[in-house]
């Protein structure tokens, strides 16, 4: 078993050397993560710049590019061999509803279920993250799962886990995606020379996150699981975007 590792908060993140050293004992384990914090890089992919590799001293490979970068390289021509499940993570904070658009956490898991191989992204849900070992016993306990009961081809995982001693842990939930309210506004600033300057806002507060959401697991002690697809295209409006097509 070959497993693909890499995040967004950079090759030094003590999330990902966290899950590094407890998927080593069950697996084969590559990592390749971006060089430094690549939060919210989402799907970007570098196109017009060549990427740069340098591999260090733990065999961990750190790339000057994003998390879709990483993971790109990685199974098409970094690697000597395929890995067969890639795992982004252990992310420093949650990636719950809407953030999943924004995460490079997620954007790795989804390029690796994009190139063909089982993923999932993994979240320790706080902005202080402490409980790094409880985020790993459930993706060890993922992991084993999934080898036991493939995922489809056009899914891939999105586990957020409270930041409590694993002891506290309640269970696990599958759940959907809840819903921000709209970000807060920018921040308006000057720098020391007198120039404006804008601070993007915090994410908006929680809007739907009631029973069934990925906001309402997290809130009550449990793992959330999400299934996301990779098919964006939404099927029930087709009849009607006909209907009006000229």
């Amino acid at each position: 078993m070959r497993i693909l590792l890499s995040n967004d908060d950079g090759y030094l993140a003590q999330g990902l050397l966290t899950l590094a050293s407890a998927l080593a004992e069950h697996a084969t384990i590559h990592v390749v993560a971006p060089d430094r914090n690549r939060s919210a890089a989402s799907n970007s992919l570098t196109i017009e710049l060549p990427l740069r590799t340098h591999t260090g001293e733990n065999g961990f490979v750190r790339v000057d590019g994003t998390p879709t970068d990483c993971v790109h390289l990685a199974i098409t021509g970094l690697l000597e061999h395929e890995p067969d499940m890639v795992i982004a993570g252990i992310n420093h904070g949650a990636n719950l509803g809407d953030d999943v658009l924004y995460s490079g956490t997620v954007a790795a898991a989804t390029e690796g279920r994009f190139l063909g191989l089982p993923a999932m992204a993994i979240s320790l849900a706080s902005s202080d993250p402490q409980h790094f070992a409880t985020a790993a016993h459930v993706a060890v306990t993922l992991m084993q799962t999934i080898v036991k009961n493939p995922l489809p081809k056009d899914t891939l995982l999105n586990v957020n886990v409270p930041d409590i001693p694993l002891a506290q842990l309640k269970g696990y939930q599958a759940t959907r995606l809840g819903q921000r309210h709209k970000s807060e506004p920018v921040i308006k600033a000057q720098d020391p020379r007198g120039r404006t300057l804008y601070w993007v806002g915090p994410p908006g507060s929680e809007q739907d996150a009631g029973v069934g959401t990925d906001f309402y697991a997290i809130k009550t002690g449990y793992v959330s699981i999400t299934p996301l697809q990779l098919d964006l295209s939404r099927y029930d409006q087709l009849e009607m975007l006909t209907a009006w097509l000229p």
